[in-house]
């Protein structure tokens, strides 16, 4: 099957919230995710695969430098195939071209490999606090 990546793709929110939901693993939830992203996004990028959405990411920023990852998720069909690592290559080529400096993404420990060895992050220091 053919995946066809698109920086700033139409979706709709259904089926947006059907993704998540899969490769989450969570209730299917209501999210008005067109708005979300027109308000606080540089872009997103989306997978498909015989027209239907298989793969997201959002790229958050902060106007300037600063560029986010955030909600990376493929359908849990549809993992280990370079989907996620494809998602995250058109992510950083945009943010680059929008004369960002910096991409930064978070992630929980059993994704370390995905975004270190995949994807070719590095290390950082950084700090959170739990809200």
């Amino acid at each position: 099957m053919t995946v066809k990546y698109e920086w700033r793709g139409d979706f709709d929110n259904a089926s947006l919230d059907a993704l998540h939901a899969d490769g989450f693993g969570t209730p299917v939830a209501r999210t008005d995710w067109r708005a979300r992203l027109e308000d606080h996004s540089l872009g997103w990028v989306c997978a498909w695969e015989d027209d239907a959405l298989s793969g997201f990411v959002n790229v958050g920023w902060d106007g300037g430098a600063h560029a986010f990852i955030l909600d990376t998720v493929v359908a849990r069909d549809r993992r280990s195939r370079g989907v996620g690592a494809a998602l995250v290559a058109v992510a950083v080529k945009e943010a680059r071209a929008a004369k960002c400096e910096w991409l930064h993404v978070d992630f929980e420990e059993h994704l370390r490999s995905f975004y270190f060895d995949a994807c070719g992050f590095r290390e950082t220091s950084a700090g959170l606090i739990a809200l």
